[in-house]
């Protein structure tokens, strides 16, 4: 069974900024570093995509999979699920919490539950967690803020 991971960090942006990023999946090659391909599958009505295929190329690792998503109404909770397993990942499950910190920032909660199609001893498994997350939390600081900057 799959354990769940969690880190936070801060960013300079109103939550609305950082869910359009987060949201905008045509636009991931451009600050996501190991996104090779981004397709949105299908979208809800209003819209936001309900499903993305990722390719990605992490050097010593590649896949391909398919994520279905859900958003909450003010878009400060999205989440995903795989929507079936593929050649790395037998399940996987996440969401973004974005809290306004009431003062210009908002802290971004990122929850990642990951069950590998191969064996890993449990310390490289957490190991390569906290990598991945930390890879995401920091690039996607790195797209908002500049962005923020930039207007």
């Amino acid at each position: 069974m799959a354990e769940t991971s969690t880190q936070s960090i801060v960013i300079a942006a109103a939550v609305d900024r950082i869910a359009g990023v987060i949201c905008d999946f045509p636009r991931y090659r451009e600050w996501v570093s190991a996104a090779s391909q981004v397709v949105v599958v299908e979208e809800y009505e209003d819209g936001y995509a309900s499903q993305v295929r990722f390719v990605l190329d992490a050097g010593v690792a590649t896949d391909d999979y398919t994520l279905a998503y859900e958003y909450s109404a003010d878009l400060s909770h999205i989440e995903w699920h795989l929507t079936e397993p593929s050649r790395l990942q037998r399940a996987q499950s996440g969401s973004y919490d974005i809290d306004d910190n009431g003062d210009g920032t908002s802290t971004v909660t990122y929850t990642l539950s990951v069950e590998l199609a191969i064996g890993m001893l449990g310390m490289f498994k957490r190991k390569a967690e906290k990598m991945i997350m930390d890879t995401a939390l920091k690039e996607l600081k790195r797209r908002v803020e500049s962005l923020e900057r930039a207007t």
